[in-house]
């Protein structure tokens, strides 16, 4: 039977997956792969996703729970510019290695609101297999996770949805696409997000991603409620089959290597990652390997 740690990192595994070959197609030359659904060549490098993933896994394999503290100051210590991070988040991390205040620096946005981006939500799957056997604690730990650079309710409820997803793929047992969509928004805090995610419910029957991506918004907007319900929608569609969710959630464009990491992480923790696949996505930072790797 796989163990708490087992399925986080099986998660952690089919985010990255999602996420590196999701990057793949912001290159115009793989356009035409995508529309063919045929695999870019060489090594898939990961990006911020992955990054902030796997800082986020290392501190729950240490700790066992999440402290914020400790949180930022690794995900400022683990910070690589050019892995594709925000202008914001990079300026706050930057800020934080310098001894700035997480707190405050993460209430700054959009005039004290904080960030309502879809950081929090792409980073936070494992998470959500990780506490899979208590709900109470998945958004407790998701929410706690999310304010440490999210602050904006909407940014937070985009990381629970995501967490709760990640649970449900782990408890539920073959749940069909709505039972699963229900059972997300069910646990997601009242807002945007939440409201999205019923509009999901209503579209669980559409087969064109594409269509769906437009209605629910594909990530184009970086933002949570633009992110997390088409998401959520294309896993409860493919919960045991990852590449049948990579392609469905890639062939709506947007913010592919984002929707594609959630998606992973979601499925991931039940569905077997293909072997070539896997294979071709760069490894894991050897800070995680000190920290949180296999034995």
């Amino acid at each position: 039977m796989a163990t708490h740690q087992d399925l986080a990192l099986a998660s952690l595994r089919g985010l990255a997956l999602g996420d590196a070959l999701g990057a793949q197609f912001f290159v115009p030359d793989n356009l035409p792969r995508l529309k063919e659904r045929r695999l870019p060549d060489g090594v898939w490098p990961w990006t911020d996703d992955t990054e902030m993933a796997c800082a986020l896994h290392a501190e729950l394999t240490m700790r066992g729970r999440v402290d914020q503290d400790a949180l930022a100051k690794a995900f400022a210590v683990r910070h690589d510019f050019d892995r594709g991070y925000g202008p914001s988040t990079n300026r706050m991390l930057r800020l934080v290695r310098q001894g700035g205040d997480w707190r405050t620096l993460a209430a700054e946005p959009f005039e004290g609101q904080g960030s309502w981006g879809n950081g929090a939500a792409m980073r936070v799957a494992p998470l959500g297999a990780w506490f899979a056997a208590d709900l109470n604690t998945v958004v407790e730990q998701a929410a706690l996770s999310a304010a440490v650079t999210h602050t904006h309710p909407e940014g937070i409820a985009g990381a629970v949805a995501v967490a709760v997803a990640a649970a449900g793929a782990v408890t539920l047992v073959r749940p069909g696409a709505g039972e699963f969509t229900a059972f997300v928004r069910e646990r997601t805090p009242a807002g945007l997000v939440r409201e999205r995610l019923g509009a999901a419910l209503d579209l669980v029957d559409r087969q064109d991603a594409r269509a769906v991506g437009r209605l629910l918004g594909n990530g184009r907007l970086v933002s949570a409620p633009d992110t997390v319900p088409f998401a959520v929608w294309s896993a409860a569609r493919h919960l045991d089959d990852f590449a049948a969710a990579f392609w469905d959630t890639a062939s709506a464009g947007g913010d592919v290597d984002t929707t594609c990491a959630i998606v992973g992480g979601i499925v991931g923790v039940r569905a077997e990652l293909p072997a070539e696949w896997a294979q071709r996505v760069e490894p894991f930072p050897q800070w995680w390997h000190d920290a949180a790797g296999p034995a």
